[in-house]
Order: structure tokens, then sequence, then C-alpha cells
């Protein structure tokens, strides 16, 4: 057994895990869990994890988590997160939860979508070149993509899982990607929400993200198109 198997072994056995301990603890979770997400409401999404009480921390990780898992968008709950925690702790636990869930929704979708995928490519050349430079550029592609905040999350897992992108790539450059983008998805979300307190910092990082990834998009396109 190699160890990509292994890892996803480990990986359904840890979602089996996890899915298992919380409805001990809590058998209307995911009941209450679909209900808040669907409602889309932030102040809801706060309230609900907030009732926990002591374990509000550990279940404001696990529900970003699991909606990363599903590629659902959890802005919403990591917003609430920053609210709730306070942007430092927010911006922690919901990076790391969402690491955690892209990845194991990259276990599961790869399992489920890859072989279909390949059939699919093998039919079409171009397709068969854009899942060839998946497998070498695979790391920079998935890295410059994670690092864009507010883009669907579920959409990237999917590619990723029927690309040819490897496990350790993928779950490296999510790792990495994600601190900024979730960082900035915190911060903004709390900012905006306590703009009373902090409008300042609010158009500072505003700014600050504009300049940066207007940048990184402008010499990305000069890189693309020869303009070195």
């Amino acid at each position: 057994m190699n160890s990509e198997k292994k890892i996803k072994i480990a990986g359904y056995a840890l979602i089996i895990i996890l899915v298992g301990s919380i409805y001990i603890i809590s058998p209307n979770f995911y009941n209450d869990l679909f209900r808040v997400i669907l409602s889309g409401d932030m102040k809801e999404i706060a309230a609900y994890i907030d009732s926990f009480g002591t374990l509000a921390i550990f279940f404001g990780f696990m529900l970003v988590l699991l909606i990363n898992i599903v590629g659902l968008p959890s802005i919403f709950a990591i917003t609430a997160n920053g609210l709730l925690f306070g942007p430092a702790v927010g911006i922690i636990i919901s990076w790391i939860a969402e690491t955690v869930g892209v990845i194991l929704g990259f276990l599961l979708m790869r399992t489920i979508l890859r072989p279909s995928a390949e059939k699919l490519i093998h039919k079409s050349t171009r397709l068969s070149k854009i899942d060839d430079l998946s497998g070498k550029n695979g790391f920079k592609l998935m890295l410059v993509l994670r690092s864009l905040p507010y883009f669907p999350s579920g959409v990237l897992t999917a590619f990723g899982a029927i690309s040819k992108i490897s496990l350790k790539d993928y779950s490296l450059s999510s790792l990495i990607g994600k601190l900024p983008a979730t960082a900035l998805e915190v911060m903004i979300g709390h900012d905006i929400f306590t703009y009373n307190q902090n409008l300042n910092r609010l158009a500072i990082v505003i700014a600050i993200s504009v300049i940066v990834y207007g940048g990184l998009w402008f010499f990305n396109k000069k890189y693309i198109n020869g303009k070195k």
C-alpha cells in the first residue's frame, strides 16, 4: 500500500470519527448546521456557534471544516468566528479548519470524480494538455488560486480532484495559500460588522488588498503573455 492510499484511508477514518463524535456530543448538530448554513444569516450562525458555550471554539472550527469538505461557501462561518473570538483567534481556527476541510474534500472528490474525469480527458487532446500542466505546475497554480479571497473554494477543490496535482502539492499549496485569503476574509468581515470602531482599519486593509492582488494579477498577466 503506497503512502497516498494510507493517507486516503486515514482521511476517511478521520471524517467518520469527526462526524460520529459530533453526533454523540450534539445529536441535533447536523440538522441545525444545514439550517443555519442555508439561511446565509451571519448573525444567526454566530449565535448558533456561541450557543455551545465552552465548546464554541470547537464547533466554530468544525462548522468551517464541514462546510469546506462539502464545498459550500464558508465566508459567513469564518466571519462569525472572527466576531465571536476576535480577529486573531478567528483567523487561526478558520485557516486550519479550511485547510483540513479542503484536503478531506479533495480526497473524497478525487475518489469519486477522478476516474470519470480521466475517461473524458483521454478523449480530448486539449484537456490532456491542461491535465499534464496541472501535474507539472499544479503547486504554483493552486497556491495562487487558494490565496485569492472570496474565490469559490469548492470549485478549486473539485478542480484539484480531477487534475493530476499530487496530494502533497495540493495540501501544501492549500495550507500556504489559505492563510492570506482567510486572514483577509476574517478581517474584512469582522470590520464590516464593527465598522463604527474599525472603519479606518477596514479602509486600509481593503486598499492594501487591492494594491497587492492587483499587482499580482498584472504581473501574472504579463508573464502569461510572455512579456516578462
